[in-house]
């Protein structure tokens, strides 16, 4: 029965996430700091049991991640528009801020992850100011892309300076 909710699961999943990404997910992309790095002088985590973590990112979710995140068997197109915008945007971005973070260099790591973890703040902010209503969480969505922006420029720009 397991195997079937898990299926079942991942064909939902895939059928809620195949529409096409915004050009903004769809670009979405570490530093070359962060990737090239990464090949020749990350650590090798693949033994660290993270490997079905990693896949299509940007369409179909797999069953490992979903189970990951709690959501073995959710009806994920059933969800309000919302939820299922947020959870598209983060199969982007969790995946990324991951492989950041594991960089072996403890400040090329800091950088890279929290590049990609910013991203995800300032797309859960577009998501709330698409279909939030609440004022106060609305201004807050605001002031998340207006600081967080500028951060990942800041990020970027010192990685490019700084990482090998």
């Amino acid at each position: 029965m397991n195997i079937a909710k898990t299926i079942f699961a991942a064909a939902v999943a895939a059928t809620a996430f195949s529409a096409p990404a915004l050009a903004q997910d769809a670009e979405f992309k570490l530093p070359e700091q962060c990737t090239t790095a990464a090949a020749s002088g990350g650590i090798d985590h693949s033994a660290m049991g993270h490997g079905g973590m990693h896949g299509n990112h940007g369409g179909a979710m797999g069953s490992a991640m979903m189970d990951m995140m709690g959501m073995g068997g959710v009806d994920l197109a059933a969800q309000p528009e919302h939820v299922q915008e947020n959870m598209r945007r983060m199969m982007i971005t969790m995946p990324a801020m991951h492989d950041g973070m594991m960089m072996e260099d403890a400040d090329v790591a800091f950088a890279c992850g929290m590049i990609a973890h910013h991203q995800g703040a300032i797309d859960m902010a577009e998501v709330l100011l698409a279909h939030g209503d609440d004022p106060q969480m609305r201004a807050l969505a605001e002031e998340i892309i207006a600081a967080q922006g500028p951060e990942i420029e800041r990020m970027t720009a010192w990685l490019a300076e700084n990482a090998n």
